[in-house]
């Protein structure tokens, strides 16, 4: 589309699908990865240590070990005081994409792909109000429990989904610091285009509702694959 650019190909927690988002198993980080997620799906928050330390009790270590390597990884980002801040796709501060759950919280979503991810990731229903990132018009999407059909409004709506030309050359940088503020909807493909033309630092692409909804499908629906059925309801 006319003045959309072309995505780099490291812009991480969108370039890798599937696995790039699953935690490793080893060091107890895929036991404490899914204990995060679920604290946010069912209360909004993320959990506190000491709930952590009885995942990772028979690894011989402690959460805010795993928590580092987590953090390392990109699969969750820690504040300075090594609180979590985001555990993709979650945000624990507000974001411009609220998602209500079914028969849980409102939770904020660290972007629009992320937020599209949810109810894949969940097997649970969800509903997203944001706003065109451009000129502020209000955006819902109804988006089913399994993540395979939604509903939008305005039915024009379209993702763009970018990050800072740089982290197509430079150094890996967390998702939070190089995309996530840039992949946004936008009511139509000319509003896309014109944020696009107003922003030459952002590289990406605009995708349609039905490429959307499955990148978000493909990156957040293996993370919880594996959690202990009772966990993951």
């Amino acid at each position: 589309m006319r003045g959309a650019k072309r995505d780099g190909r490291r812009a991480r927690g969108l370039a890798p699908v599937g696995p790039g988002r699953v935690a490793p198993a080893a060091g107890g980080l895929r036991a404490v990865h899914h204990q995060v997620l679920l604290a946010f799906a069912d209360s909004g928050h993320a959990p506190a240590l000491p709930v952590l330390e009885a995942a990772v009790a028979r690894y011989a270590r402690t959460a805010a070990e795993v928590l580092a390597d987590l953090h390392a990884g990109d699969f969750i980002q820690l504040d300075e005081a090594g609180r979590v801040r985001a555990a993709y796709p979650f945000s624990a501060v507000p974001t411009p994409h609220v998602v209500r759950i079914d028969g849980g919280p409102l939770v904020h979503a660290m972007c629009a792909i992320d937020a599209l991810g949810m109810a894949a990731m969940l097997g649970r229903g969800v509903i997203i109000e944001s706003t065109d990132a451009r000129t502020g018009q209000p955006i819902m999407v109804t988006v089913t429990k399994n993540g395979t059909a939604a509903a939008w409004e305005p039915a024009s709506t379209v993702v763009f989904k970018g990050c800072l030309a740089s982290c197509a050359d430079g150094p890996a940088l967390p998702s939070a610091q190089v995309s996530c503020g840039y992949v946004n909807f936008f009511a139509t493909p000319a509003s896309a285009d014109a944020w696009a033309a107003a922003h030459p630092e952002v590289t990406g692409e605009a995708l349609g509702q039905a490429a959307a909804l499955r990148l978000g499908q493909d990156i957040f629906g293996p993370l919880l694959a594996d959690a202990p059925r009772e966990a993951a309801r």
